[in-house]
């Protein structure tokens, strides 16, 4: 029996993709996750992320990871469809994966609703939706490992060339960048324009 896990990675960010990862294992192998220390993401450090990272892909059976562009993320945003879009792609990741079961962690308020809408975007897959599903269920940490790390070396690629920080609207490094870049009327594409923080700066560099 196949069970699969995703996650998503960035999506409260101003800057950068936000990404989404499923890990689809036999159930008679989740344990080894568990002993090599998988976990929820945000309690472990960026090293040992990427250590894990590296483990968790030569255990599991497939895994499949997709960035969905700031231009896309836009899109939605100004629908007011941005749960949606997180639905669509990871009924793409699962569909991908084709496991029995898929646990996802929801973006919804109601995670029932959110299962569901999964549920009708892919076909034989029985759809499992929690908040904080990456700290319950062991498939869903992997896949949050590997949604961060993927996540974060899209950030560092970007900083390569810029001083942008973590790319969250808490950063005052990010603060500072997309002040500056805004204040310089720079097309940045990994720049998210419906974002209210960045929407807000861009009325004023329009007033000024």
């Amino acid at each position: 029996m196949q069970v699969c896990g995703v996650d998503e990675a960035g999506r409260g960010s101003m800057l950068g993709p936000l990404v989404v990862a499923g890990i689809s294992i036999s159930k008679s192998k989740v344990n080894l996750l568990k002993k090599q220390g998988v976990r929820d993401s945000k309690k472990l450090s960026p090293r040992a992320r990427e250590h894990l990272y590296k483990k968790i892909i030569q255990i599991v059976d497939d895994h499949y990871i997709v960035k969905i562009s700031p231009r896309i993320i836009d899109k939605s945003v100004s629908n007011h469809s941005l749960n949606h879009l997180e639905a669509k792609y990871m009924a793409k990741v699962i569909s991908k994966l084709s496991p029995s079961t898929a646990f996802v962690d929801s973006c919804d308020v109601n995670s029932k609703r959110f299962g569901k809408e999964i549920s009708k975007l892919t076909s034989n897959t029985k759809i499992r939706s929690y908040h904080h599903a990456d700290s319950k269920f062991i498939t869903v940490s992997a896949a949050s490992i590997l949604a961060k790390v993927s996540r974060d070396r899209a950030i560092t690629r970007l900083s390569k060339k810029h001083d942008i920080g973590s790319g969250y609207p808490s950063d005052p490094k990010t603060k500072v960048f997309v002040k500056k870049s805004i204040r310089r009327n720079q097309n940045l594409t990994f720049l998210r324009k419906s974002w209210k923080p960045v929407k807000i700066l861009m009325k004023k560099r329009k007033l000024s």
